[in-house]
């Protein structure tokens, strides 16, 4: 791992880098982003329907392939999610857009 995946590793998806408390937070859901530009950062999905969920996203990010594009997650289908606060889901990269 290196120094900037180190910095990333356990920080939230659009946490200011230099914010106070740029972890999770106690009361908060959050899927872990696995592989692709953002590995290792959180995504909090509090609130979210399962719907949504099982939408995955696309992420703005520098970090794409394309400068300014979005990095591609989504959910296994049939992987466990567990309820409540803490990281409930994983998210894997599938590839980048513009």
């Amino acid at each position: 791992m290196n120094d900037d995946e180190q910095l990333l590793n356990g920080r939230v998806y659009g946490a200011e880098h230099d914010a106070p408390h740029p972890g999770t937070l106690p009361h908060r859901t959050y899927a872990v982003l696995v592989g692709g530009p953002l590995d290792g950062l959180l995504l909090d999905i509090n609130g979210w329907r399962t719907e949504e969920v099982d939408d995955g996203v696309a992420l703005p990010t520098e970090l794409s392939r394309w400068p300014g594009g979005r990095a591609l997650y989504d959910p296994r289908p049939g992987e466990p999610r567990i309820q409540g606060p803490g990281v409930s889901c994983r998210f894997y990269y599938s590839g980048d857009t513009p």
